[in-house]
């Protein structure tokens, strides 16, 4: 069986400094989905989103206006969708 080796820069959302970007771009955004307006107590139902695709590039990353919040059902559906499409 092959073994999938992951990209360096997912150790990154594993860091306490994620963890507190995060939260401040949540905070920052009300806990509202900036695609759908739903409005989310469940934190765990709510995606830090990249605007656009990073791609291991570290300043991107990090940069806290590049990041938007999302309800998981807009970035796991509609913001991958349009990714694989190169948008």
């Amino acid at each position: 069986m092959r073994q999938r080796v992951e990209p360096s820069w997912r150790k990154w959302y594993k860091t306490r400094r994620w963890q507190k970007l995060r939260w401040s771009v949540l905070v920052r955004d009300l806990f509202t989905c900036q695609r759908c307006g739903k409005i989310e107590a469940d934190t765990s139902q709510l995606v830090a989103d990249h605007k656009r695709a990073h791609r291991g590039d570290e300043a991107l990353f990090w940069e806290d206006g590049n990041l938007q919040c999302l309800c998981k059902q807009c970035h796991d559906r509609d913001k991958q969708r349009e990714e694989k499409r190169g948008w």
